[in-house]
């Protein structure tokens, strides 16, 4: 099992959960966040405002999978984020040592799904 999470663009979201969905991966988490990359905060036009400051607007996506989705998922956020710019992302994949699904009491790869 792994734990995938990915920092991408927050307008490239509809996008990457397309590609999720076309491979049957849907159990995603997204949250708001800020942060930067190597652009160390450049400014940035995002929805028509300016961004200035060293914290930029990013979404932050944590899926896990089991090993066989792996490779479809990383595609997927590949595929959904990609515009060649700067900035465009990071996608960490993580050992997932155990998960439990709380209603069933289900564990391991049972309860991802």
């Amino acid at each position: 099992m792994k734990y995938i999470i990915a920092v991408i663009q927050p307008d490239r979201l509809n996008e990457v959960l397309q590609e999720l969905y076309k491979r049957d991966v849907h159990l995603v988490t997204v949250t708001q966040v800020m942060g930067h990359g190597r652009q160390k905060g450049q400014a940035q036009v995002y929805r028509g405002h300016k961004e200035v400051g060293l914290l930029l607007r990013k979404v932050k996506l944590e899926i896990a999978v089991n090993d066989e989705y792996l490779q479809l998922t990383l595609e997927a956020i590949a595929m959904g984020a990609r515009t060649e710019q700067i900035g465009d992302g990071k996608v960490f994949v993580l050992e997932l040592q155990d998960v439990m699904r709380i209603r069933t009491g289900e564990t391991g790869g049972m309860a991802i799904g």
